[in-house]
């Protein structure tokens, strides 16, 4: 009887927790965008496309890749930690090479490895110069070519970067203070990157991708598959298809607070909780739908952002960056300064709807530093600022010397 109270009171709280969560910010996010559907009918058309593209022309090809990547990670799991302590020569070039890959993941291990005191400081400016975060995965679905050109210029730029800054300082540079709260930055980081625990929406979140990449197909071609439908084309069941999809990954991404490190996961009421340790590891289903959807929000802010901006203003909003081009390459550094993959994925996308040339791009992929800025951040802040600032000066060299080679 005292262990079904207990359960029954855990349970309790974990509902409490959840009802405060679900009053965070992000619920506003959909009624805000409710909100302008109904008092502008024209920019509620807007969204929906808007929403639609994002979701056939990004989502469903980021969520192909995620699987394709989380596949090869299972399959090819090994101690890294273990490597990088043994071999420390190599450190700096494996350390970029993580730092490459898509997603925060690898740069996350290599963080966590340096606050561990099992890396040197060289394999963190490494890492933090070549990862893109998640902001890769957007390029990577639109400009395969573009993508893989920032990768191999990322794994350059930030193994030329930790080995100057290894010459410069040493190996051992900032180590002490790296050194202190180990154990609880391996905690802090591993925590912050947990999915959420899997629901009754995940079916239908799979029940709509599927066909999603079966229509995101033809849709790259330029090929509408709208038209396939007959009488029916009118009515557009692809394009609500898309935004059938896309609102419902910005419907599970404003419940649950899952992909800030740091933060307390929420949980709805009658699932397992995901830090009980019992539980296992997190699902390959669950880290892709996880991932997707925060991909997902943040391209629909950046198209959104873009084209009720075009719609309100009347404003070209190419010509106006055009109007500061020389400053955009500055500005996107700076955004990469910011911790986090959101500001990050918005600069790929003003990219990717010709707002910023490829020099901004170019600086902000090599100045962010996404979600592994987190841990880093909250157990060894004055090595954490140092790196930023350090990741800035080859962001500025590349951002403006492609600048001036292309204008």
């Amino acid at each position: 009887m005292t262990t079904a109270i207990l359960a029954a009171k855990r349970g309790l709280i974990d509902c409490q927790r959840t009802a405060r969560e679900l009053m965070s910010w992000r619920v506003l996010v959909p009624v805000a965008l409710l909100a302008l559907a109904w008092f502008a009918p024209e920019a509620g058309r807007i969204m929906v496309d808007t929403i639609a593209e994002a979701y056939l022309q990004v989502s469903v090809f980021v969520a192909g890749t995620l699987v394709l990547i989380y596949g090869i990670e299972r399959l090819f799991r090994f101690n890294l930690a273990d490597t990088l302590q043994a071999r420390p020569r190599i450190q700096v070039p494996v350390a970029a090479f993580l730092g490459a890959l898509p997603g925060c993941g690898g740069a996350i291990v290599v963080v966590t490895q340096y606050v561990n005191g099992q890396v040197g400081f060289g394999a963190l400016i490494a890492v933090l110069t070549a990862t893109m975060g998640d902001a890769a995965f957007l390029l990577l679905s639109q400009e395969p070519t573009t993508a893989l050109i920032v990768f191999a210029l990322g794994l350059l730029v930030g193994s030329i970067s930790g080995w100057l800054v290894d010459a410069l300082h040493g190996p051992e540079f900032m180590r002490r203070q790296a050194l202190a709260n180990g154990d609880e930055a391996a905690q802090r980081a591993s925590r912050g990157r947990r999915p959420r625990p899997t629901t009754g929406l995940d079916p239908l979140w799979m029940g709509l991708m599927a066909p999603g990449l079966v229509f995101a197909l033809p849709i790259a071609a330029q090929v509408d598959p709208n038209q396939w439908f007959g009488p029916l084309a009118a009515l557009e069941p692809v394009t609500w298809l898309g935004f059938a999809g896309g609102v419902l990954a910005l419907l599970m991404w404003s419940a649950y607070m899952t992909t800030e490190p740091g933060r307390a996961n929420s949980v709805p009421c009658g699932t397992a909780n995901p830090n009980d340790r019992s539980a296992g590891p997190p699902t390959l289903r669950a880290r892709v739908i996880n991932d997707t959807n925060f991909v997902t929000v943040w391209v629909i802010a950046a198209f959104l952002l873009f084209e009720l901006g075009v719609h309100f203003t009347g404003a070209d909003i190419g010509a106006w960056f055009s109007g500061w081009l020389v400053l955009t390459p500055l500005l996107a550094v700076l955004i990469g300064f910011l911790p986090g993959c959101g500001p990050q994925i918005i600069v790929t996308g003003l990219y990717l709807t010709g707002a910023i040339p490829m020099a901004a791009l170019l600086g902000n992929a090599i100045s962010n530093d996404g979600d592994a800025l987190f841990p880093a951040i909250a157990l060894a802040p004055r090595a954490a600022i140092v790196a930023t600032l350090y990741t800035g000066i080859p962001a500025l060299i590349v951002a403006y010397a492609t600048f001036f080679l292309m204008h």
